[in-house]
């Protein structure tokens, strides 16, 4: 048989991509103030901004569309995605919300507040902001291989268990809201986590008696990296695999619109019923009654749908595999990128690519515009923009980082349009010495990266 891993499908509808010069880029991208949260998407030929509410939905989850129980209260459709749920999880307390951070939003607003501290492997920038909105302070115990992007390692998402205690002793077991491992490690460069990692939390946290959350986003995908690299889990079952994670927590958080392959769509978790009861208050406060949270039936029929798919070998191997073509060909091409290649995204360390512009001039930034300017393609800086502070004297603090990342739309783009991000890196690896950096022209209080305004230096 062939070797050539092709995608396991056949593709029933497309959608135009409109064909934009570089001089036309260059009057989009100045109108968006550089950054490429503000493009309009008609105006990007290959989006790779996101992953999350961006995949193609299959024929089956269509056709769940079309049978989506709109009732208020008791819809099929929520019975449906709650077995789904509670059959992946194994939890009895179900929480649907309208997206992942809603989900974040009303549990750290419960456990959070002045005073309290969550540590992680990684906090991501929608985990961050609800936690330090409440107060509290968001810690990253990210392992010390984790740091270096050139270096290989199987699990370079785990969570550092001595920094984890060291925290956990410094600021007091009764003030941590909760320890949150994220599957896999988005801000980490999308690396995966161990089970032997997330068996250590889990011993930790009943040591100290502390609050152990999942971040379930991409678990199809970190059981995917476990079952191919952890020893004893090769001829386990993917979703068992995430079955057997998703039980050594109290709870987990899932944004549907990554692994659950849907376009909108998220969920809270739980086993303390009196945690649940707080967080359902909030719930129909906020989103909306307890079986539907912001969702209509026609959402939650794909997300049933959405949590069997994503677990089918084929499936995941091709997702696997083309994502980590892209992250090959750069290497050979001497691209400086996070390795091993992720699960969902390839990470450029743009601090390393533009080695000339100073880490206070957002070298990420600049790679992130010159990459549209030169082939449409949209992608998003994960470093100082998004994650650097400043200190009392309104110097930056930069992030650990500086990367860019290229996340691939679950069943989208052909290889085609793989290797025309590819030629693309080509021809700015060619000018750039000749790329200058930026400078913030205007941030808000949080999550500044999605609004904020730049200028070129």
């Amino acid at each position: 048989m062939p070797k050539t891993i092709i995608e396991p499908f056949r593709i029933k509808v497309v959608e135009p991509i409109e064909l934009s010069t570089e001089e036309q880029r260059q009057q989009y991208l100045k109108e968006a103030h550089y950054n490429t949260f503000l493009l309009e998407s008609g105006k990007v030929i290959i989006d790779l901004l996101t992953d999350s509410g961006t995949s193609a939905m299959s024929a089956r989850q269509w056709g769940g569309i079309m049978q989506g129980d709109e009732s208020y209260a008791g819809a099929r459709s929520w019975l449906k995605m709650k077995a789904a749920i509670t059959d992946l999880t194994g939890f009895e307390h179900i929480l649907p919300t309208h997206q992942g951070r809603a989900a974040e939003r009303i549990l750290y607003a419960y456990l959070g507040g002045k005073g309290k501290y969550f540590l992680s492997n990684t906090h991501f920038d929608t985990t961050r902001a609800n936690i330090e909105y409440t107060g509290a302070t968001a810690i990253d115990c990210l392992t010390e291989v984790g740091k270096h992007p050139e270096t290989e390692h199987p699990f370079k998402g785990n969570i550092a268990i001595d920094l984890l205690v060291e925290n956990i002793q410094k600021y007091g077991p009764e003030n941590i809201g909760a320890v949150i491992l994220t599957v896999t490690n988005n801000s980490g460069g999308g690396q995966p986590v161990s089970m032997e990692n997330a068996r250590e939390v889990r011993q930790v946290c009943d040591k100290f008696g502390v609050l152990f959350i999942l971040d379930a986003c991409r678990i199809a995908e970190n059981a995917y990296f476990i079952g191919q690299r952890e020893e004893g889990y090769q001829d386990i079952a993917y979703k068992d695999i995430a079955r057997e994670m998703c039980r050594l927590a109290d709870g987990c958080i899932m944004s549907a619109k990554k692994d659950a392959l849907v376009n909108m769509g998220g969920f809270l978790a739980l086993k303390d019923k009196a945690i649940v009861d707080a967080c359902t208050s909030m719930l129909i406060i906020t989103e909306g009654f307890v079986t539907y949270g912001g969702l209509s039936g026609r959402d939650m029929e794909a997300i049933a749908i959405g949590l069997e798919e994503v677990f089918d070998p084929d499936y995941l191997n091709y997702r696997i595999v083309s994502t980590a073509y892209l992250g090959n060909k750069l290497t050979q091409m001497g691209i400086p990128i996070v390795k091993p290649v992720g699960g969902h995204a390839v990470y450029v360390d743009a601090r390393a690519f533009y080695d000339h512009i100073p880490v206070e001039e957002f070298p990420g930034q600049a790679l992130v515009a010159d990459l549209y300017l030169k082939g449409g393609i949209r992608a998003v800086e994960i470093g100082s923009v998004m994650f650097g502070k400043y200190d009392g004297a309104g110097k930056l603090i930069p992030a650990p980082m500086d990367l860019v990342r290229l996340a691939i739309p679950r069943r989208v783009y052909t290889q085609s349009h793989i290797d025309y991000v590819v030629e693309t890196f080509a021809e700015l690896l060619d000018g750039k010495s000749s790329s200058k950096g930026f400078k913030i022209t205007y941030e808000p209080e949080f999550l500044r990266h999605f609004t904020a305004h730049f200028t070129r230096l």
